[in-house]
Order: C-alpha cells, then sequence, then structure tokens
C-alpha cells in the first residue's frame, strides 16, 4: 500500500524554508564532526542544488516564473541569504558552486516588478563588507567575488561600495599572487567603475586625488605586464565614456599623467601601446592644453611623430587611422604654433 501514496512535491518556499532550519544547524554546529551533521550536510547541499534548479531551469524544463518568485520571496523574507554567504565556506566545493549560482540568480529576479535583491542588500550593506573581506581567503574569493559582481548590478549597492574604505584595498586585492583571485578582483574593480554611468562620474569627480595617484603608481606602473595592461584598458574605457569628461579634461591636463602615457606608449607590448595610444590621442586633442602638457608634445614631437609614422595594428581599422592621422595633425600644429 505504501507505494500508492507518493509525497508530495515540495514547494519552492518550503524547500527555502527547510535549506534555512539546516544552514542555521550547520552554522550552529560547525565544529561538530558527528553523522547526523554529515546528514544534515548531505541534506543541505541537495537543497541548494534542487534551488538552483528552479531557478534556472534544468535539462527537462524551463524555470516557472511563478515557482522564481515564490522561492525569492521566502528567500528575503527570513534572512536565508545571509545565512547562505555566511555558511559558504562550512559547503563543500560543488554546493559552493551552486550556492554561488542561486545567489548571482536571485540578483535579478522581479516580484510585482521589483528587484526585491536590491532593497534586502541596502538595508543589509555589512554582507557587501563580508563579500569583499572575501578576496583575502583563498578557498572563496573567487565565489564571493562572482556573487559580488552580480550584487552591485544594484546601482545603490555600487554606491556603498564605491563610497566606502574597501575601494582602496582593490589596489592591493588586483596585485594578489595568486593570478585567479587577482583577475577577479580586477574584473570586479572594472565593473564598480563602468557599470552605473552617473555614479561613477559623481566618485571620480569626488575622489579624485588619492584615486588616480594609486591608478598610477600602483596598476599603470605596476612591474606586471597583466595589471598594466588591464590598467590601461579600463582607464581608456573610463576617460572615452561621455559621463566622465570632466574627469577626463581633468586626467589630460596633468603632465604627470603625459608622462605616464608616453611611457606606455615606448612599452614592448603592442596590446599596451595601443590602448596606451587610445588615452594619449586625448591629451593632443584637447584644445586648451596647458602650457606645460604643450611643451612637453614640442620638446618630443620628432620622436613621436617617427613614433607614430611606424605604429600600425595588425588588422585594418578605419577609426584607428582616422585617430592616428588627428593626432599627428595635432602634433605637428603646435610645432608651428611654437615657433612662430
Amino acid at each position: 500500500m505504501k507505494g500508492l501514496f507518493k509525497s508530495k512535491p515540495r514547494t519552492p518556499a518550503e524547500i527555502v524554508r527547510h535549506t534555512r532550519e539546516l544552514l542555521i544547524y550547520v552554522d550552529l554546529n560547525s565544529n561538530s564532526r558527528d553523522t547526523k551533521r554529515e546528514e544534515k550536510m548531505a541534506e543541505l547541499c541537495k537543497n541548494i542544488r534542487e534551488l538552483k534548479s528552479i531557478l534556472y531551469g534544468n535539462s527537462d524544463s524551463e524555470p516557472v516564473a511563478e515557482a522564481c518568485a515564490q522561492l525569492t520571496q521566502e528567500f528575503f523574507r527570513e534572512n536565508t541569504l545571509r545565512l547562505l554567504i555566511v555558511c559558504l565556506p562550512k559547503l563543500n566545493l560543488e554546493a559552493r558552486k551552486d550556492a554561488t549560482q542561486v545567489v548571482a540568480n536571485l540578483q535579478r529576479q522581479q516580484v510585482h516588478s521589483r528587484l526585491i535583491a536590491s532593497d534586502y542588500l541596502e538595508a543589509n550593506k555589512d554582507l557587501l563588507d563580508l563579500l569583499i573581506s572575501g578576496y583575502e581567503d583563498m578557498d572563496i574569493a573567487l565565489h564571493y567575488g562572482a556573487m559580488l559582481r552580480e550584487c552591485i548590478r544594484h546601482q545603490c549597492i555600487a554606491r556603498y561600495v564605491l563610497e566606502s574604505e574597501h575601494m582602496k584595498k582593490f589596489f592591493d586585492y588586483i596585485q594578489l599572487p595568486n593570478f585567479d583571485i587577482a583577475s577577479d578582483a580586477s574584473a570586479t574593480f572594472k565593473e564598480l567603475l563602468t557599470r552605473h554611468k552617473s555614479t561613477v562620474a559623481e566618485f571620480l569627480a569626488k575622489n579624485y586625488d588619492w584615486f588616480f595617484t594609486e591608478f598610477n603608481s600602483r596598476l599603470l606602473s605596476s612591474p606586471n605586464y597583466i595589471t598594466r595592461r588591464q590598467a590601461i584598458k579600463l582607464l581608456g574605457d573610463m576617460l572615452l565614456d561621455r559621463s566622465n569628461s570632466a574627469v577626463m579634461i581633468r586626467y589630460v591636463s596633468s603632465k604627470d599623467n603625459l608622462m605616464i602615457l608616453m611611457n606606455l606608449l615606448r612599452e614592448s607590448s603592442k596590446n599596451i601601446q595601443i590602448e596606451a595610444f587610445h588615452v594619449f590621442k586625448l591629451f593632443a586633442a584637447n584644445q586648451n592644453k596647458p602650457p606645460e602638457i604643450t611643451s612637453i608634445l614640442v620638446t618630443n614631437k620628432d620622436k613621436l611623430l617617427r613614433f607614430l609614422k611606424d605604429f600600425k595594428i595588425e588588422k585594418e581599422d578605419e577609426q584607428f587611422e582616422a585617430d592616428k592621422a588627428q593626432v599627428v595633425k595635432e602634433i605637428q600644429a603646435l610645432k608651428k604654433e611654437n615657433t612662430s
């Protein structure tokens, strides 16, 4: 008879509630190594996999909007998100990967046309502090980093991180000896400085001095090739963005910045040279060059023109050629002005 009565499948909300109970148990019994804890841990891992399956769908079915909404509401009702993030170091590798995907997906789930994850994180900003400090722990750095990038999709959360003391830590994280963690930190740093245009412009205007002092000395002048390459690409992305035009004018009015860029143009790496050129052209194109900028360009006029004459990229690019022609024209004109 027993086989005739199959247990009713659990609702998404029930799975979340059960997950929450298991997370609390695991958190409170973290030092225990008994059989009961191992069973609870196995159950927890299974639940997290099930939550992922509801949110992402599986090979048999697409995610169901109603189920996702139910799951999301329950997740944020009783702090399950906090528990999952806090308990992540206690999970095994597969469960960590699944949990990371669950947290990432929840950032995009709308309930009654609202991203409720954004409201929750705004009320629980200390979770961002926890995620960022994850870069200091090799075991969880990549999981917390992936979660963090999804959380800063919300403008209010990106603003919190930008305005916090954590921004200074990224200059250390980007140069960590572990390549994967350094790359992940670099990806998060780029996201923070490019995603939300108005917030980024406000941050750069308010923090110009310390930010670019650190950026120039620690990233653009780093002994590490990859750090320099990523930094010069990011600098170009920031300065060429229209919303940062005031910051760009300030940056290209500094002779110290110009000297750094001219050194990067001399790098043996073609990739760095090309990215450096995209920033250097802003110095040349500035119609209100300060006298010291004009003086440096005039002093180096012959070298620059020789360099630009031979400066080519592998595939044809009309925009690059047009930019190069404009820079040549600007530098030639400066010489005439200087001697007239």
